[in-house]
């Protein structure tokens, strides 16, 4: 792998762990305020768990993506590069 692809390889994995930390936080500022807003209109109704729970999910399905595989960049970049080699054999 060229030095170039390596920076290319790393800016991805970088965008994507970017990508995480935004998501994680926009569900962060999103389910504080609406427990606000469960507390302040309604308080004897806890309601805003059933939104910090499917959300959370799919927070902590981007957090497995990202960190606990992340072989998933390895094989698009390998992927990638063989679509190149095609593209370069049929020129």
């Amino acid at each position: 792998m060229e030095s170039s692809d390596e920076y290319q390889s790393a800016k991805k994995r970088v965008e994507a762990k970017m990508g995480f930390y935004t998501h994680l936080s926009v569900y962060a500022a999103v389910i504080l305020f609406l427990a606000i807003i469960n507390f302040v209109t309604s308080s004897g109704t806890i309601w805003f768990h059933w939104p910090m729970l499917g959300w959370g999910f799919a927070v902590a399905i981007h957090a497995a993506l990202v960190f606990v595989f992340p072989r998933r960049f390895a094989v698009t970049e390998q992927m990638i590069e063989k679509e190149i080699g095609k593209a370069r054999e049929r020129s």
